[in-house]
């Protein structure tokens, strides 16, 4: 049985929909992200999670209880902001301690939870400094342990690192899964960076116009993007038009260049128009052992991308992106050289609208 249960979700507001026929079941222990662009609905359905939105259809229930109607301060769920949300006047400690003192718990109690929390976030000096004596990163990590300390049964993250610079948010996110997976705590995370997503979640909701796109784990959104949209949102990806010549076989056309695909055509008849994509990372230049898809092409540019080398190739028509390793001791191409590149049938997919 599911943990946190999101049953046919809808949120209006003034006739528009911003969370429509929202599904979702998460086990406990699980960390789930939301990922899409801005205006989506993410955070519309955190918020509806964390009880500052109620929905205006659907049910919300967390280990069975419904608590949909419920007040914020009584669903037991912690929440970590964007924007820290810091009480300015209040030392680190007693920002951390400030739940556990609305909960009128024990001073003693309270003390002894607020350096359990410190000693988590690797911040047990800092426990007598106000905020703005911290950095940003200093600053969530404590928003984090303030969440953290009043013991939530959930916890939702609503794009906690976006106002840091990269690498800090690189260093961070890491922390938060580390944190995530000692305390075992079901974890909501929102953000629209695709790259934090897929390195830290167990599943990723992937979310366009208030509706789920594709629900699954990195792996299966990366690799098997079931629309467009996620195949272009997640991941650099070459999309193009193509035509069904033998759905049997899996074989397609595309302009007049045949290829062909693992994918299940059996929908489909003879000159069915389908969308299909190919990572750049899936293709390879004409080597001995040559993959199922041998296509003709030209080197149109070359971009080195550090430890990547993106080459842009054109075949027929239609321009691909082809990653590959760095390696200084191979000679590239040439712009302007004709060579062959190579796929497997199982690169190619078929997207569904």
């Amino acid at each position: 049985m599911a943990y946190l249960t999101l049953s046919n979700i809808s949120k209006q507001f003034a006739g528009t929909f911003a969370v429509q026929d929202f599904d979702l079941d998460v086990q406990q222990g699980e960390f789930v992200s939301f990922l899409g662009p801005s205006g989506c609905g993410k955070t519309t359905t955190l918020r509806m999670i964390a009880g500052f939105e109620v929905p205006s259809t659907g049910k919300v229930t967390i280990d069975g209880a419904d608590i949909t109607n419920k007040a914020p301060n009584q669903r037991n769920v912690g929440m970590v902001f964007q924007a820290y949300a810091l009480f300015p006047n209040m030392t680190v400690a007693q920002n951390i301690g400030f739940g556990l003192k609305l909960r009128k718990e024990p001073p003693a109690a309270i003390k002894e939870r607020v350096a359990e929390m410190l000693t988590l976030i690797h911040l047990e000096q800092k426990g007598n400094s106000y905020p703005y004596q911290l950095s940003g990163g200093q600053q969530q990590r404590v928003a984090l342990a303030r969440a953290l300390a009043i013991r939530p049964i959930v916890l939702l993250l609503d794009e906690p690192l976006s106002a840091l610079d990269a690498k800090i948010r690189v260093s961070l996110r890491a922390e938060i899964r580390a944190i995530q997976r000692k305390l075992g705590i079901t974890a909501i995370y929102v953000t629209h960076d695709q790259e934090e997503a897929l390195s830290i979640s167990d599943r990723i909701v992937v979310m366009l116009e208030g509706k789920i796109e594709q629900v699954g784990t990195p792996f299966e959104i990366y690799n098997f993007p079931q629309t467009t949209f996620v195949a272009s949102f997640v991941g650099t990806l070459n999309t193009t038009a193509a035509e069904v010549v033998d759905p049997a076989k899996g074989l397609l056309q595309i302009d007049g260049v045949q290829l062909q695909t693992a994918e299940n055509l059996e929908g489909n008849v003879k000159g069915d128009k389908v969308t299909i994509a190919i990572r750049p990372e899936r293709f390879n230049f004409l080597a001995t052992e040559k993959k199922a898809n041998v296509l003709d092409c030209k080197i149109e540019n070359i971009t080195f991308l550090g430890s990547v080398v993106r080459i842009q190739v054109l075949v027929g028509s239609n321009r691909f992106y082809m990653d590959t390793f760095n390696n200084p001791f191979l000679e590239l191409p040439k712009i302007g050289d004709k060579d062959q590149v190579t796929c497997s049938r199982e690169a190619v997919l078929v997207l569904k609208s």
